[in-house]
């Protein structure tokens, strides 16, 4: 049985196949906007879907598809699939009102019986552009795989495509019977289990492991703390909804993110987050309500040199406070700062990493259960990730990549999220909200834009201490 083909979901890629439902459709999306080529003329569907097609040829995880185990005893498997045809995922997108094509895309879900993703492809934008518009289920990829997928499609030079191999010949390597993938399923679980069973004798044959016992107890209990403690609150935010979702995209200038970051000497992801929670204070209070503390679900890559491209998700997740509450931007900032700047100093993401890597050796019906509970809105009311993209000027077949806005899934109860993606000094943010619950939220990418410019005005707490003090 080749690796590669019989590879195994992870319990965490799985978890995000669990808490899927018609309501909440759990892929990760993006929409990528180009400039027409500077030289030669725009290319049309067919070269578009030539170049991505011969490009995705290289990433075997595009033409497979999940093979269930026989009795559900364990998780399915990536196989390759007999039947793939590009044709069924890279799609033409049609000359619509883009905002609505958009929409439609990402509302619906992805069909289990083929490979995970889909990319459209809008040849005919006015202006001479170009767009993909992509989803790809969140069991198959994070925000930093995609950005690797990227990394594939797009070159450093406009004139790279020219010598591009497209399509290669490729036989799909025969899946396991359903005889193999229980048999081989009844294996792994009888060695997760004797993992599980021997887990304190190895601890207590190493000294340096019970030593390190105390302090690490603490550690986990304060990431324990963090993680359900206080729960999130009952908010607007956290109502049932409907699958129909909305895209609205933000972007501004990366220059303001970095101004910001240097003036109060916090990270550009804290700037992020603070002009999110700036953002919300404003929503809620445009709406009538009064602006609360939220819990904030940030996704932590721990991505290492030894996990090979295209090897699902390798995020774990950490829980902040969100200071909605508080009128002053310089405080709301600086007390997220606190908090992320703890939770790195604590080893917060290596924490949950590890115990997610050990609650994938637990029984199956136990790993589903608390999918369900790690999704509830009284964990968290929304989630804000940021990815790092290309830095530098990428190109799509002669075309310059603008702008590229993510949509991080929403389970079930979850209204909103919030993607940021970094494309050559811009920050591109990408509001997802659920149509139904908030049926407003164009306004918050005002707000988002409002809430940059309150931080960007004003002064570091050392100019404003010293004007208090000149002010006295």
């Amino acid at each position: 049985m080749d690796d590669v083909t019989a590879e195994r979901l992870s319990a965490l890629d799985a978890s995000f196949l669990a808490v899927e439902r018609p309501s909440a459709p759990m892929h990760v999306g993006w929409l990528a906007r180009f400039d027409p080529p500077e030289r030669g003329p725009r290319p049309g569907f067919a070269e578009l879907f030539d170049h991505i097609a011969g490009r995705l040829g290289r990433a075997p995880r595009y033409r497979q598809r999940l093979a269930q185990v026989p009795l559900g005893l364990h998780e399915p498997l990536w196989v390759d699939d007999p039947g793939f045809d590009a044709l069924n995922h890279l799609l033409p997108a049609g000359d619509g009102d883009l905002d609505a094509l958009v929409d439609g895309i990402l509302s619906t879900p992805l069909a289990r019986d083929r490979p995970l993703w889909e990319i459209w492809i809008a040849d005919a934008l006015p202006g001479g552009g170009i767009a993909l518009i992509g989803k790809m289920h969140h069991c198959m990829v994070d925000g930093t795989a995609v950005v690797e997928l990227g990394n594939l499609l797009l070159d450093a030079d406009p004139d790279a495509w020219s010598a591009s191999a497209e399509h290669d010949g490729w036989t799909p390597v025969p899946a396991p019977s359903a005889g193999e993938r229980l048999a081989q399923a009844l294996v792994e679980r009888a060695a997760d289990g004797a993992a599980l069973a021997l887990a304190p004798v190895r601890l207590a044959g190493s000294p340096a492991r019970l030593l390190g016992l105390p302090a690490g107890a603490r550690r986990g209990a304060r990431t324990l703390a963090h993680t359900l403690l206080p729960p999130a609150p009952g908010s607007p935010l956290n109502r049932p909804g409907a699958a129909q979702r909305h895209h609205v995209r933000v972007t501004h200038s990366l220059d303001d993110v970095r101004a910001i970051r240097r003036r109060h000497g916090v990270t550009p992801n804290d700037v992020i987050i603070a002009a999110c929670a700036g953002a919300l204070r404003r929503f809620a209070e445009r709406r009538g309500e009064s602006p609360q503390r939220l819990k904030v679900m940030v996704p932590a890559d721990v991505r290492t040199s030894s996990d090979a491209a295209g090897s699902g998700n390798r995020i774990t997740f950490l829980f902040i406070e969100l200071p909605c509450d508080e009128p002053d931007p310089v405080e709301r900032l600086m007390a997220i700062h606190r908090a992320t700047d703890q939770r790195r100093r604590d080893g917060e993401a290596e924490d949950v990493d590890a115990a997610f890597r050990a609650l994938a050796l637990t029984p199956r019906p136990l790993r589903r259960v608390l999918a369900h509970a790690f999704a509830h809105p009284r964990l968290f009311n929304l989630t804000i990730s940021s990815v790092p993209g290309p830095a530098v000027p990428r190109f799509l077949r002669g075309c310059r990549l603008l702008e590229v806005h993510s949509a991080v899934p929403l389970a079930g109860r979850h209204a909103l999220s919030i993607g940021v993606v970094t494309v050559a000094r811009q920050a591109c943010f990408g509001i997802y909200a659920d149509s139904r619950t908030l049926p407003d939220a164009d306004a918050l990418g005002a707000d988002l834009e409002e809430a940059i410019e309150e931080l960007l005005a004003a002064p570091s707490a050392g100019r404003r201490r010293a004007r208090g003090r000149s002010g006295a």
